[in-house]
């Protein structure tokens, strides 16, 4: 039986990106820019020594991630006979491969679509070796497994999400159109698995406190506000703070509170389209809801890091598998807006940083991609989930009675 000719080329286009993705990680094909590397190299193999000893990182404020996050940084031990950063690499490749192969799996099924695949097979190398640089790949597996079974698995769906959430908070979003069974699922094992993680080492929660000191990153929807404004004389700087390069000065602690009022008020929105989407719903729905969940807290966050496309790009491919997923334009420009995040870090980051002209062209087109397609899922999600209508009634017509022509 011969593969047809469109699996065979989304999964050369697959594999061939990886390639190249695997020779820029491990410094055969170089980027301009900073190195994405040292990431893995300095801060994830420092916090892995830290780990083993049977403590959270409390002295770094850097360490910004729930418990979970420890099995991820540990992860490379799995692998004994590669050096550590070799290790992450290689699971970060596999982690790819694992959502290459669902949404392969998926695309087979009746109903189902191939774009997911070539989304995802497109969008991480959009991103350059920063895909395989953090663990927020191995993460957004999790989540794509998730949505995945969740149609037919709404407790698997609520175990993933909850350790997906356990991971790096945000996979608890894929819940917001989830069946009370994988809510229930849910609790119990984030209860579950927070009691272990306390109990197996000090420190499992310090990250909220440091997370909440975080400012605006200069990548951020609100930073666009100091891009321009320092070009005026406004006295604040930039400077590396929390581990990711902020704005510091006169109305940052304004701006950052702003942009979590607009969180707020995103949050409320999904509440107000959850309670109103009681009726019979898509098959991509789960998906579709998901996505824009993640996408407008991504857009109105004070920090968009560039593995944050990663999150996108993962579950607007798990949307397109469904061939009648209303997220089909906001799928593209997560994609357009992935490869400007790649010219924005790490090309270009000098200019980003600088707040140059060129810097300030790339933030201000990456985040309007992303602004618009925050826009446009949430009316596409508010439509698909509007009740159908039933057609007003038509008028009865009196039927007229015709008399027989001969008595009885």
């Amino acid at each position: 039986m011969s593969v047809p000719r469109r699996t065979l080329a989304v999964t050369a286009t697959w594999a061939a990106t990886r390639c190249l993705l695997l020779l820029c990680v491990f410094r055969v094909l170089v980027l301009p820019g900073p190195d994405v590397t040292s990431d893995v190299h300095v801060i994830y193999q420092g916090w892995s020594q830290v780990l083993r000893t049977g403590t959270y990182p409390l002295d770094d404020v850097t360490w910004q991630y729930p418990p979970a996050a420890a099995l991820a940084i540990l992860s490379p031990a799995a692998l004994p006979f590669l050096d550590y950063a070799s290790a992450f690499f290689v699971l970060a490749f596999l982690s790819d491969a694992l959502v290459f192969g669902l949404l392969m799996y998926a695309a087979g099924r009746p109903g189902k679509s191939r774009a997911g695949a070539w989304m995802w097979a497109l969008g991480v190398p959009l991103l350059g070796p920063t895909a395989y640089a953090r663990y927020d790949l191995m993460v957004t597996a999790v989540a794509v497994t998730a949505l995945l079974a969740g149609a037919r698995h709404p407790r698997v769906l609520g175990a993933l999400a909850a350790f997906g959430a356990l991971l790096k908070v945000w996979p608890v979003l894929l819940l917001v159109r989830a069946p009370r069974r994988a809510l229930t699922t849910a609790a119990v094992t984030t209860a579950g698995l927070s009691l272990a993680c306390a109990a197996a080492a000090p420190g499992a929660f310090a990250f909220l406190t440091f997370q909440r000191e975080r400012g605006t990153e200069v990548e951020s929807l609100g930073a666009l506000v100091f891009q321009v404004a320092r070009h005026f004389g406004w006295p604040g700087r930039v400077q590396l703070s929390y581990g990711s390069v902020e704005f510091l000065g006169p109305y940052v602690p304004l701006v950052s509170g702003l942009a979590l009022a607009l969180s707020a008020l995103a949050l409320g929105w999904l509440l107000l389209w959850r309670i109103r989407a009681r009726g019979p719903v898509r098959p991509s729905t789960l998906a579709d809801a998901a996505f824009t969940a993640v996408l407008l807290f991504t857009t109105t966050s004070r920090v968009i890091s560039p593995q944050y496309l990663l999150w996108l790009v993962g579950l607007g491919a798990v949307c397109l598998v469904f061939r009648r997923s209303p997220m089909v334009l906001p799928g593209q420009l997560v994609l357009a807006a992935t490869g400007v995040t790649l010219l924005e870090f790490p090309i270009w980051f000098s200019h980003v940083v600088a707040g140059d002209r060129l810097g300030l062209l790339l933030l201000t087109v990456r985040n309007a991609l992303l602004l618009t397609a925050s826009l446009v899922s949430c009316h596409r999600l508010w439509q698909s989930a509007s009740p159908a209508r039933d057609p007003l009634p038509l008028p009865v017509q009196p039927t007229r009675t015709t008399e027989s022509s001969s008595s009885h």
